[in-house]
C-alpha cells in the first residue's frame, strides 16, 4: 500500500469517526433506579440532560438515600452510554480494539 492510499484511508476514517461522534451525541440513555424513584438521562456526549426525582425519594431525615439513588442512576446511565459508544466504535473500526482515551468517555 502506498503512502497516498494510506492517507486517503486515514482521512476517510477520520470523516467516519466524526460522523459517528455527531450521531452518538444525539442519542440518549435513561436509567431508572429505586423502583422508579430516580431517573437520569445522559446523552452521547456524557452530559446529564435530565434528572427526575419522585417526591417519595426525598426524605429530609435520610439525605444519604437520595444521594445513593442519584449516583446509581447517573453512573448506570453513564456506563450504558460508554458501552453504546464502544460498540458503535468497534463497528467502525472493524473490532480492531482501538482504545481512544478521552474520546467517547474512554
Amino acid at each position: 500500500m502506498d503512502m497516498d492510499s494510506i492517507l486517503k484511508r486515514a482521512q476517510q476514517f477520520q470523516f467516519e469517526m466524526s460522523k459517528k461522534q455527531e450521531e452518538l451525541a444525539g442519542k440518549t440513555i435513561t436509567s431508572t433506579v429505586g423502583g422508579g424513584m430516580v431517573t437520569a438521562t445522559v446523552n452521547g456526549k456524557f452530559e446529564v440532560i435530565s434528572l427526575h426525582i419522585e417526591k417519595e425519594a426525598i426524605d429530609p431525615n435520610d439525605p444519604a438515600m437520595l444521594q445513593d439513588l442519584l449516583m446509581a442512576a447517573i453512573n448506570d446511565a453513564m456506563k450504558q452510554v460508554k458501552e453504546m459508544t464502544q460498540g458503535e466504535i468497534a463497528k467502525l473500526t472493524g473490532g480492531m480494539g482501538f482504545n481512544l482515551p478521552g474520546m467517547f468517555g474512554g
